[in-house]
Parts: structure tokens; C-alpha cells; sequence
């Protein structure tokens, strides 16, 4: 019986011996064929438009082509879900966001845990919201906007593409920070978000540079503050909430690269240094900013750790402002 047995786990060790050589040669020779890139939201969008412009570069640097797919639906669980049971060898990764990677699994009752299913390997970009107001309102300033909110709790609107995006989240976490409440009233996109704003349906909105710029150049809406760390270059007469005395306010929604879990180190090594190259190649950092974000320069166990803060910060977001989904 001994015998028997010590001969199967001879055998078994025999064959993971003669595979570990030809595993070893897999990753070296990573990439030989396409990748594919799974985008979880429909094609013509703000992450569609990161991940094809920063895709085609990293295919370049990688030597192979690197094939977008749009697979959208349910805020980005779809799309999360597919490439969580991918095959962990590389050749799919997935555009992972604040949503997909934080907010989601918070949100949403049902919602896979793509955050345990999918390792982070490099930050692309961070994206800031705009607070903007209707044009007309004489809250022209934030100290002002926010005398009236405390002075008129509930009475002041606040639109957002949709409950438990990140245009919806960023306003919660301004009025925990301000000690100020607004009514939510949530749209199926930023498109018509923005519309009601100009029209004077609603008071204030929290949305993205991509959204606002053109009507805030046109004098349509007005600018007050920048969520993000940085003003931007395109409105560098708007200030942060940092600078404007709200710190705790600061959030950005972000974008990064990640593959299922189990992907051999090597090929994640590769995949990290292809993207890490191409937001740092100024033709595509200069994209990217014209989008309305800045590059991510994290990567690996950085990104990894930048995630768990998120996850932490939102949830707290999420729990006291008690936004649940199904």
C-alpha cells in the first residue's frame, strides 16, 4: 500500500516537475497572440476612450494587438464579473474602476466580489468631479453655497448620471465633510443630469470635466470647485475643496488595469511596465488630460493599497448615506 502510494505522489511530482520548465517558458515568451480587453461599459464613453487610447500604446510596447471588448450592463458588474473567471493567464485583462472595484461590491446587494477575483497590477487615470451650479442661482461662490445649505437644509437639489455613480457619491461625501444636506435626484446619464442643471430643474450637480467644460466656457453653468488634488489645466482659475477648506472632501473616480487572480507574476511584471510606459509617454498623458483626469502612476502592490483605501473611504460614504442598490 505504502508502495502504491509513495508512486502516485512520485508521479504526480514527475509531472509538475516537466511542467514547471514549459510553465516558466510560457511566461517568458508572454505575449505570443492578442489580448483581450475587457471594457465593462459601452463602447464611445469616457472608459472606452481611456482604454483604446492607452491600449493601442501598450500594444505597441508589448508587440501584440490588444482587442477592446464591451461588455456592459449592471454598472459595470457584467463586465466584472466576465473577466473575474477569465483564465488567469494574461490574455485578458479588464479596465476596473472606482465602481466595478469598490463602490459596487457596497452598493449593490447581488453584486459579485470582483475586488477578491481580480488583482490590481496599474493604475491609467484619476478623474475629478466639477461642482457646478445653475448660472442664475446666487450662490456664486462654495462659502456662499454652502451659508445657504446650512441655512436651508434639503431645500438645495443636487442632480447625478445615476444612484451610486461616482457623480452621486461625490456629493454625499461633501455634505458629510460640510455638515450640509442636499435632495438627490438622480438621471440616467450625466447628459440629462447636466440638461436639468442648466434648465434650473436642479441646483448643483457633481459631475465630470468632460460633462461641464463646454457648457461652464459657454456661461451656461458656473464652476466653484475642483474634488480633486490639482486644479486642472483647463479651468486653472477654479479652485480644489482642499484650498477652499473641505480636504475630507477630496475624491477623484479612477481607472487602472487588473487580471484575474492567479495570473503568473511574470506576466503581470509585463503587463505593469506596458501600461505604466504608455501613460507616461506624453502623447498619451497629454489624451488623457484632455479627458479630464491625470495619469495614475501607481502600480502594482501601490495600486493594490490605493484600492483598499478607496474601499475604505467609500464604504464609510456608503454606509452613512445608506445608498443600497439590487
Amino acid at each position: 500500500m505504502f508502495n502504491k502510494l509513495f508512486g502516485t505522489a512520485a508521479a504526480a511530482l514527475a509531472v509538475a516537475m516537466a511542467l514547471a520548465p514549459l510553465n516558466a517558458s510560457a511566461d517568458a515568451a508572454f505575449p505570443d497572440r492578442p489580448i483581450r480587453f475587457i471594457v465593462p461599459f459601452t463602447a464611445g464613453g469616457i472608459t472606452d476612450n481611456v482604454a483604446r487610447t492607452v491600449g493601442a500604446r501598450a500594444a505597441e510596447l508589448l508587440g501584440q494587438p490588444i482587442i477592446i471588448e464591451n461588455r456592459a450592463g449592471a454598472g459595470g458588474n457584467i463586465g466584472a464579473e466576465y473577466a473575474a473567471n477569465s483564465k488567469p493567464d494574461g490574455y485578458t485583462i479588464f479596465l476596473g474602476t472606482q465602481g466595478t472595484q469598490v463602490t459596487n461590491p457596497l452598493i449593490y446587494k447581488t453584486a459579485s466580489k470582483p475586488e477578491k477575483a481580480l488583482v490590481a497590477v496599474q493604475g491609467l487615470t484619476a478623474i475629478p468631479n466639477i461642482l457646478v451650479v445653475n448660472e442664475s442661482r446666487p450662490y456664486n461662490t462654495l462659502d456662499k453655497l454652502v451659508a445657504y445649505a446650512r441655512a436651508n437644509p434639503s431645500k438645495l437639489n443636487t442632480s447625478s448620471a445615476g444612484a451610486g455613480t461616482g457623480t452621486h457619491l461625490a456629493a454625499e461625501l461633501f455634505q458629510s465633510v460640510a455638515g450640509v444636506k442636499f435632495s438627490h435626484i438622480p438621471f440616467k446619464g450625466s447628459a440629462p443630469s447636466i440638461t436639468a442643471l442648466i434648465g434650473g430643474q436642479v441646483d448643483i450637480s457633481f459631475d465630470y470635466p468632460v460633462s461641464t467644460e463646454p457648457f461652464i466656457k459657454d456661461g451656461k453653468i458656473r464652476a466653484l470647485a475642483v474634488t480633486g488634488e490639482a486644479r486642472l489645466p483647463s479651468f486653472p482659475d477654479v479652485p480644489t475643496l482642499a484650498e477652499l477648506g473641505y480636504p475630507g472632501a477630496s475624491s477623484v473616480s479612477w481607472m487602472g488595469i487588473f487580471v484575474p487572480a492567479d495570473t503568473p507574476a511574470p506576466v503581470n511584471a509585463k503587463l505593469e511596465k506596458a501600461f505604466a510606459q504608455a501613460i507616461a509617454d506624453p502623447q498619451i498623458s497629454s489624451r488623457l488630460i484632455a479627458f479630464g483626469g491625470v495619469p495614475l502612476k501607481k502600480s502594482g502592490a501601490d495600486f493594490a493599497a490605493f484600492v483598499k483605501e478607496e474601499s475604505v473611504k467609500w464604504g464609510n460614504v456608503v454606509k452613512e448615506a445608506n445608498v443600497q442598490l439590487d
